[in-house]
C-alpha cells in the first residue's frame, strides 16, 4: 500500500465482522427483523452466508492493498462466522470470537472452535459483560487458549462505546468498575506464553495501559478507532500519544488497526491516513513504520 514513506505491506489487527447473526441479535433487542435494521442504520445487511460477508472483505482489503485483517465476531456465540472467513481465507483473515465467560456453555463452546484451528483469538468485553478479567469463568477460557499455542487474548479495557446500539436507541449497560488495565497484570504475568492485545491503547486509561505493557513484556497495544477518549486528556492529540506510547513500548509491541466494520463504508481509510501521518511527522523511518502496520502482526500470527 502507498504510505508517507513509500509502498509498505499493511495488515489490519482490528475489524469487526458485522454478520448476519449479530444484526439478527440487534434486531431481537429492537424487536424488528434484520433486515428492518438495514433503513434505520443507513448499513447493508448481510445474508445469511457469513461466507458471503468473507468474500466482499476479501474484495475490499483488495480494494485498498491490505494483505491481511483480524475478523472479529462482535456478538457472544457469533463464532462460526469468523471461522468460516478464516477457514475459506487462511492467507488473508485471522478469527477472534468474542466470549462471555459468565455464560456457562462458553468454555465448551471455545474447547471445540479452539479445536477447529480456525479460531486464533478470544476477545473479552469485561465492561459489557460485568466481570473481573481475574474472574475464575475468565481464567477458565484462558486457559483453553494456553492449551492452543499462538491464540491471543485481546481485552478491551477503557471506555466502551457501541456506536450501532447508540444508532439504534438500544441501552448499553455497560460497568467500567472493570475496564482498568491493571485488573489485566496478574493474569498477563501468570501467562508468560500468551499474547494479550488491549484496543485503542486502553481507551482513556492510556497511563494504566502503559504501566501493564511495561511491567508484562507479553502486552500488546492495538491502534484501532478514531481514538475519541483523548478528549479526556490534557493536550493529548494522536502524534503525542504515539510518541508517548512508543516511548515505553518501542515499535515492536504495536498493531496497527482501523476498528472497521459496516458497509458501505468497507475499510476506513481514514484512520489509516490519520495514524500514518502522524508516526511519519514524529520521524519513524519506514522499517519502524513497517513494524507496526504489517511486522508484528505477522510475527504474532506466525
Amino acid at each position: 500500500m502507498n504510505t508517507p514513506w513509500g509502498e509498505l505491506p499493511v495488515c489490519d489487527a482490528h475489524i469487526h465482522f458485522f454478520s448476519r447473526p449479530f444484526f439478527t441479535a440487534l434486531g431481537e433487542q429492537k424487536k424488528v427483523e434484520a433486515d428492518a435494521l438495514g433503513p434505520m442504520l443507513g448499513w447493508q445487511i448481510p445474508d445469511l452466508e457469513p461466507a458471503h460477508l468473507a468474500e466482499r472483505w476479501v474484495h475490499e482489503l483488495d480494494r485498498h492493498g491490505v494483505s491481511r485483517a483480524v475478523l472479529i465476531a462482535s456478538v457472544p456465540g457469533d463464532h462460526a462466522s469468523v471461522i468460516t472467513a478464516a477457514r475459506n481465507h487462511p492467507d488473508r483473515f485471522r478469527a477472534y470470537a468474542m466470549v462471555n465467560p459468565l455464560n456457562p456453555e462458553t468454555a465448551g463452546q471455545m474447547k471445540t472452535a479452539l479445536a477447529s484451528r480456525n479460531l486464533h483469538g478470544l476477545c473479552f468485553f469485561p465492561a459489557m459483560h460485568q466481570y473481573s478479567i481475574q474472574d475464575e469463568r475468565a481464567v477458565e477460557l484462558i486457559e483453553l487458549a494456553a492449551a492452543k499455542p499462538g491464540t491471543v487474548i485481546f481485552v478491551h479495557c477503557g471506555v466502551l462505546s457501541v456506536g450501532v446500539r447508540k444508532k439504534l436507541g438500544l441501552p448499553s449497560l455497560f460497568d467500567m468498575r472493570f475496564s482498568n488495565p491493571i485488573d489485566l497484570h496478574g493474569v498477563a504475568l501468570r501467562y508468560p506464553q500468551l499474547h494479550f492485545v488491549v484496543p485503542h491503547f486502553g481507551a482513556g486509561y492510556l497511563r494504566e495501559a502503559l504501566m501493564l505493557c511495561d511491567l508484562c513484556p507479553n502486552v500488546l497495544l492495538d491502534t484501532s478507532s478514531s481514538n475519541n477518549w483523548m478528549r479526556y486528556e490534557t493536550e493529548l492529540d494522536l502524534r503525542t500519544l504515539f510518541r508517548r506510547v512508543l516511548d515505553v513500548l518501542g515499535p515492536k509491541r504495536l498493531l496497527f488497526g482501523t476498528d472497521s466494520s459496516f458497509f458501505p463504508r468497507g475499510w476506513n481509510k481514514a484512520i489509516f491516513d490519520a495514524q500514518t501521518t502522524a508516526l511519519y511527522e514524529l520521524g519513524l523511518d519506514a522499517d519502524q513504520a513497517r513494524l507496526i502496520l504489517n511486522d508484528n502482526f505477522m510475527q504474532l500470527f506466525s
